[in-house]
């Protein structure tokens, strides 16, 4: 597999390889085709746009991009090429990952790496995720994602019902 590249916002700050992730907010990958929608398979996605995402507002953090990837049936060129293990490495430290598709290997891949994947059944702008994303925050998130945020450390603490003393 060629080298990824990694394109994200320049700022004063000396950074490492993925910015450190904004306080309460959840890291979302998105893959991509062509930077405005999300429209890849997992295996297939030549980029993944990566966001920190809370209640009320969404960051860029960068742009992950990948030169050599499988087709959309899951067919590698050659035997023996991994083209999953670089793309899962790449996204460690997201919490979701939205795709078209993705096989059931690559899928226990993203979860043993704590990345959570949704399969959205068909494209739709990165807006259109995030805001869904942050109504997911608002309202009353599904089992999955309290599991997830509560891993991230982003759930708020459940209310307790003893008594103060």
């Amino acid at each position: 597999m060629g080298p990824v590249r990694r394109l994200s916002l320049v700022t004063d700050e000396v950074q490492g390889p993925m910015r450190k992730r904004q306080a309460g907010a959840l890291r979302v990958a998105i893959a991509t085709q062509d930077m405005k929608e999300l429209n890849a398979h997992f295996g297939s996605a030549r980029r993944f746009v990566i966001y920190d995402v809370t209640r009320e507002e969404w960051n860029l953090v960068e742009a992950v991009a990948f030169d050599d990837v499988s087709d959309e049936r899951g067919k590698h060129r050659t035997e023996g090429d991994d083209r999953i293990a670089p793309k899962v490495e790449a996204l460690k430290g997201c919490h979701l990952l939205f795709c078209l598709a993705i096989g059931g290997p690559s899928a226990a891949k993203l979860v043993s790496a704590k990345i959570h994947p949704i399969k959205v059944r068909q494209p739709q702008s990165i807006q259109e995720v995030l805001l869904r994303t942050q109504m997911m925050l608002r309202t009353c998130p599904p089992p999955w994602l309290r599991k997830v945020l509560a891993e991230a450390g982003v759930a708020e603490k459940k209310p307790s019902f003893e008594e103060d003393d």
